[in-house]
């Protein structure tokens, strides 16, 4: 599957907002997103031009498709699984992106990152449910149970990982057990649970023109 491989500074300076894709760095002075408040290049500092309404429609997208680290094919899939699906459109929509292995991986503090948890699902170091698990956008449901499995050395890794963000709050539908490396989706998430500042609806209407 292909992903972005450039700057994802570049990406949340150009959204204007943090989107955590750089780990424990965004959460310090050194996130060029405090440091340089425009968008990048050549002419980031010039005079914004006020959005259209497809514009604000594009944003909202974008923001959504860089914070989970997905690609645009793969994004229109799950808007097209979220459309049929009993409910809200644009709340199931954030819940499959929500019950991507490597964004689990993120919210369990197994992970800095998004990018980091779909490294450790890649590399083996992932189970759910006590089987092995490579793919990080396995989706998994409530009553499974995420393991982090492999070397010594890895697991100390992950362990470091957790220490450096035990500040930072385990979702509601997720249980954390630090000592043995797991976790149990309890339920599955909700709005309420993503606390991320979009607005789902102009992601819906975009893709129903």
């Amino acid at each position: 599957m292909a992903r972005y491989t450039g700057s994802v500074c570049r990406l949340c300076r150009r959204e204007g907002m943090k989107l955590f894709l750089k780990g424990a760095k965004c959460y310090t002075e050194k996130c060029p997103v405090s440091k340089r408040t425009y968008a990048p290049g050549q002419h980031g500092q010039g005079r914004m031009k006020k959005l259209s309404n497809y514009g604000l429609q594009l944003r909202e997208k974008q923001k959504v498709k860089r914070t989970y680290g997905v690609l645009e094919r793969q994004f229109k899939r799950y808007f097209h699984i979220a459309e049929r699906a009993k409910g809200v459109t644009g709340e199931k929509l954030l819940q499959q992106l929500e019950h991507r292995l490597d964004n689990v991986m993120h919210r369990l503090g197994f992970a800095s990152s998004r990018a980091q948890g779909r490294q450790l699902v890649r590399h083996c170091f992932v189970a759910v449910n006590g089987r092995r698990v490579t793919i990080p956008s396995y989706s998994v449901r409530a009553g499974d149970v995420v393991q982090v499995i492999g070397s010594e050395s890895g697991l100390k890794m992950v362990r470091q990982v957790l220490e450096q963000m035990k500040d930072r709050s385990v979702p509601s539908w997720l249980e954390l057990n630090a000592d043995d490396l797991r976790g149990k989706v309890l339920r599955p998430a909700q709005r309420a649970d993503i606390q991320m500042p979009v607005q789902e609806q102009l992601i819906v209407e975009l893709y129903s023109k």
